[in-house]
């Protein structure tokens, strides 16, 4: 099925009852597509996010589906709801607590539009009979004939670029879905939404990971995991006793804040050791590396380089590109090179490769180097 416009074709809209699904939807049906508004329900919690407030809501709110009905009528078209709560409670909710308490920081967006947006939800608009699957996402896609290849680009907006969250997709995926906000800004985006005068015009984006939308990741990992606040020590370089923690859970590499150690130098962490239940800290100089291994290891075209390559990457969503070099996959795994050593490279989060505004791919870090 190629990604290419076509007549009256059928296309299935995610809609998280936010501006940018919404304005992707109007897009699409005034290009001339036959278009169905579809929520997904993954997470509810009233508690918290009764406690976020409005200015917190995640795309998991109870409004969500309210708001992106309203939308839906106001544009014309259909709308529904699919309950995907098991799905996301079992591939993005559980790995993110397994994560933690393997001392790694996960990505749950990253996981979840692997395994829950372009994986079950794409699944069911092609069982279902549409052509398409489309999203808000701030990216881009293009085919080229040249290499008869699907390629992926960073959004235009390089403030809402959203390309770090999608370098899971593949050839297949890319061939079934549309991304109408690639080549056009936020501000943009708020000024058709009022144009049209949609209800979610001015509705705020949202900030936190959805399940946790009060942002109180303690609590939350107390009650999801019996073994989050098992105590442990916080260890120097050299192995020396400093003080204790509530649990691996709740430090990440590069974290200064709450270690509780009094020191004549500031102390970050530098590691984590899940086997042994501990935190090691050390000076800044501490958590710089030259480099990285990265697992589950995608690449975009399904061709990862026979040879060392120069790229950029990023390995967390809001850190800038740096320049690396990344040498052909060996057991499954990428090295990553650096050019000139970076700062708490923390095992969990995603390195993804660019070259320019394309993503060449990436994979999960496994460990500094």
């Amino acid at each position: 099925m190629k990604n290419e416009i076509g007549v009256r074709k059928k296309v299935m809209v995610a809609m998280s009852g936010g501006v940018d699904s919404s304005v992707a939807a109007l897009l699409l049906k005034k290009q001339g597509y036959e278009v169905v508004g579809v929520t997904m329900r993954l997470w509810v919690d009233l508690q918290a996010e009764l406690s976020a407030g409005e200015e917190s809501r995640s795309c998991c709110a109870i409004d969500a589906v309210t708001d992106a009905r309203s939308v839906a009528g106001s544009i014309g078209m259909p709308h529904y709801v699919f309950n995907m709560r098991d799905e996301f409670y079992q591939n993005v909710v559980c790995n993110f607590t397994e994560e933690y308490l393997k001392g790694r920081t996960p990505n749950p967006c990253v996981e979840c539009n692997r395994t829950i947006k372009f994986s079950a939800m794409l699944q069911k608009a092609i069982g279902l009979g549409f052509d398409f699957l489309a999203t808000g996402h701030y990216v881009r896609c293009k085919y080229d004939p040249g290499v008869q290849r699907f390629r992926l680009y960073k959004g235009f907006d390089q403030k809402k670029d959203q390309s770090y969250m999608l370098y899971t997709l593949g050839q297949e995926e890319l061939s079934t879905v549309l991304f109408p906000l690639g080549d056009k800004t936020k501000s943009q985006i708020r000024e058709l939404a009022q144009s049209y005068d949609l209800k979610v015009a001015s509705k705020t984006d949202s900030q936190e990971i959805c399940f946790i939308p009060d942002n109180d990741y303690r609590s939350f990992m107390e009650r999801s995991c019996s073994g989050a606040t098992r105590p442990g020590d916080i260890v120097s370089m050299d192995g020396e006793i400093l003080g204790r923690h509530n649990g691996i859970a709740y430090y990440t590499v590069g974290q200064r804040k709450g270690l509780g150690i009094t020191s004549p130098e500031p102390l970050y962490v530098v590691s984590i050791d899940a086997k042994s239940n501990r935190i090691v800290v050390g000076s800044d100089e501490n958590t710089q590396c030259s480099g990285l291994l990265a697992e589950n290891i995608n690449f975009i075209s399904g061709d990862p380089p026979r040879a060392p390559l120069a790229v950029d990457v990023k390995v967390r969503y809001k850190a800038s590109p740096v320049s690396a070099t990344i040498y052909p996959p060996e057991n499954d795994t990428v090295r990553v090179i650096f050019e000139h050593k970076q700062k708490a490279v923390t095992p969990g989060q995603s390195a993804v490769f660019y070259r320019g505004d394309e993503v060449i791919g990436g994979g999960i870090i496994k460990y500094s180097l």
